[in-house]
């Protein structure tokens, strides 16, 4: 039951018992102000400045849909009223300014929340805050996926979609290297995942269904402070008796992941490159130790280039037949010795590439303001952005990733990256970028599930991702922890997996792995024999046990350095086998 109670100087309101909102006039559930934003992307890094030029609170409130009386417009008085779907008018200003409408109504047994602003408050607002009542003692999770905190309790998290950073920690030597050479050290709260829902150990969570640039603020023992760079359309409260039932109220409202195809749980997947040869010899050689392998996953399938940071793709999303010669063939024959191939593909094209050409004189990529394609830089090579807002330019992309990687055979792959969005850039849409950045990763996943379902191969394909938003739990089946460094940091080494992991199936989507061994290696970071081995005991109770050679494979320890890397993987791949019937079940909850 959702109930609001008024008193003489504001009201609250309940749900289940739970105080979710206070509003009075001392203390404000609403704010309002202008701010001017500075953002700076390199390489997907973002540093983002703001200067607030006016922040008012809302103290006044009424009722107008209402007579007087215990719950009319009026101050005085008190009483109790159960919201319903009908719903409640509330509008909050300040002195007959920034009059914000707000509809309070019942949806599924929530609490929903809608906003309009009339049209003072939306030619002069465009930040907006929110405080929510708090508890000393309270625990709070999600904000997406967090690498360095479980409990956000007692700092703030600015959720904007980006790179993770190399370090993290501006304590450590790694960040400092990399704020150095490279402008990527980043922060704690640097995410290729962020969503606006925080969850309460009360029993009770909040969503905000805004795109916009957010933080959330724990850092008060009274409230929680949640800040939008636009009105959100809503927010949601939930409230559950246990913390079970209150995720599950979460992934209910967003959306569940699918199952994942049964062969994913047979065994490792090995993160090979190099080359059919290549595959099929370290391939054989595994087996003939005795590791259980139900897929090889080459991400240079289309082909590489050399940069400063280490191997890279070539970024043109088809079968390079130089590279990896009669691989149609060996395809198939792989699979019938239950042995899936898996690739890699990203929302971007490589400037003066074939797919680059074709989507330029079609007229799909996002341009800049004067109007011609948008170049991004991503390390030493440009690339161009499908315009995912124009429908022709979403159907393209979707028919590359359908011809290019379903139908030649791939059983699934790396959907990486969504990040790069510059807020300047011009979409199709008209809708500003500051506003589409965050949603396009979970476009990108749509899109990618999309060429799946259509080709009728869900029960077969699958594939992962890092960065996500708001509704990739419905789109995407399974996300991977991105681009940890090849150590044992809990800032962004294998620690911060697990805090990554935890927080972001507290905002509904459960199906998490991580790159064997980590990826980043740089600034002396070279992955040892112990690190690839523990790595590889944590992955095989993760819903996929994946392996990945790293931006350098020459500096670091890999599956087949030595025969008894070989022998433990072999050992701890039959674990991940030998749980198959737990696991599934498991990974059937979430969907």
């Amino acid at each position: 039951m959702i109930n609001l109670e008024k008193n003489a100087d504001g009201f609250t309101i309940s749900i289940g018992g739970n105080t979710v909102l206070s509003h009075s006039a001392a203390r404000p559930f609403m704010y309002a102000g202008c701010g001017n934003e500075l953002v700076d992307m390199y390489r997907g890094n973002f540093q983002i400045e703001d200067r607030i030029v006016q922040r008012i609170g809302l103290p006044d409130w009424h009722f107008p849909d209402l007579p007087t009386g215990s719950l009319g417009g009026g101050r005085p008085g008190s009483g109790t009223a159960r919201i319903d779907a009908a719903g409640i008018l509330v509008v909050f200003s300040a002195a007959g300014k920034f009059g914000i409408s707000c509809v309070l109504a019942e949806e599924d047994g929530r609490l929903v929340l809608r906003f309009k602003c009339d049209d003072t408050a939306a030619d002069t607002s465009n930040r907006y805050w929110f405080r929510l009542p708090a508890q000393p003692d309270e625990r709070v999770y999600g904000g997406g996926e967090q690498f360095s905190h479980f409990d956000l309790r007692g700092r703030r998290f600015p959720l904007w979609s980006s790179e993770q950073g190399v370090g993290r920690n501006k304590r450590t030597r790694i960040t400092f290297e990399a704020d150095v050479n490279d402008r990527c050290g980043g922060d704690y709260w640097w995410t290729f995942f962020p969503q606006p829902t925080l969850v309460s150990s009360r029993h009770y969570y909040v969503h905000a269904d805004c795109p916009a640039y957010a933080a959330f603020d724990f850092r008060e023992p009274s409230f929680h402070e949640l800040e939008f760079w636009a009105l959100p359309d809503s927010l949601t409260f939930g409230s559950a008796p246990s913390m079970l039932e209150l995720v599950q109220d979460v992934s209910a409202l967003l959306g569940r992941q699918p199952s994942l195809p049964d062969w994913v749980h047979d065994g490792v997947i090995l993160g090979i490159q190099g080359g059919t040869e290549t595959c099929q010899s370290r391939l054989d050689r595994a087996r003939q130790r005795g590791v259980p392998v139900s897929g090889i996953w080459a991400q240079d399938w289309e082909g590489i280039r050399m940069t400063g940071f280490g191997q890279r793709l070539m970024w043109n999303w088809e079968w390079d037949p130089q590279r990896y010669p009669g691989l149609p063939e060996a395809i198939k024959r792989w699979k019938k010795e239950g042995v899936r191939f898996l690739g890699y593909a990203n929302p971007y094209v490589a400037a003066g590439k074939p797919l680059f050409e074709e989507a330029a004189a079609k007229g799909f990529l996002a341009k800049d303001a004067c109007g011609k394609d948008y170049l991004v830089d991503f390390g030493e090579f440009d690339a161009g952005i499908p315009d995912f807002t124009n429908p022709a330019a979403y159907d393209w992309y979707k028919g590359v990733i359908r011809r290019n990687l379903v139908d030649f055979g791939l059983a699934g792959w790396m959907a990486d990256f969504g990040e790069y969005l510059p807020t300047d850039a011009v979409l199709f849409d008209g809708r500003p970028a500051m506003l589409a950045h965050n949603e396009w990763p979970a476009i990108w996943a749509r899109i990618n599930r999309e060429a799946v379902e259509e080709a009728g191969l869900m029960d077969e394909v699958t594939f992962f991702m890092r960065a996500g938003f708001t509704g990739s739990q419905k789109w995407c089946p399974l996300m991977w922890a991105g681009d940890q460094n090849v150590d044992w940091s809990e800032d962004d080494g294998i620690g911060s997996v697990i805090p990554a992991a935890l927080s972001l199936a507290m905002c509904g989507h459960g199906l998490h792995h991580s790159d064997i061994g980590g990826y980043t290696t740089l600034y002396s970071m070279k992955r040892t024999k112990e690190l690839f081995l523990r790595w590889a005991e944590f992955a095989a109770f993760t819903p996929m046990m994946r392996s990945h050679e790293g931006n350098r494979p020459g500096d670091n320890w890999q599956f087949d350095s030595d025969d008894a890397t070989l022998d433990d993987l072999a050992r701890i791949g039959r674990v991940f086998v030998t749980l198959k019937a737990y696991r599934k079940a498991v990974v059937d909850e979430c969907a």
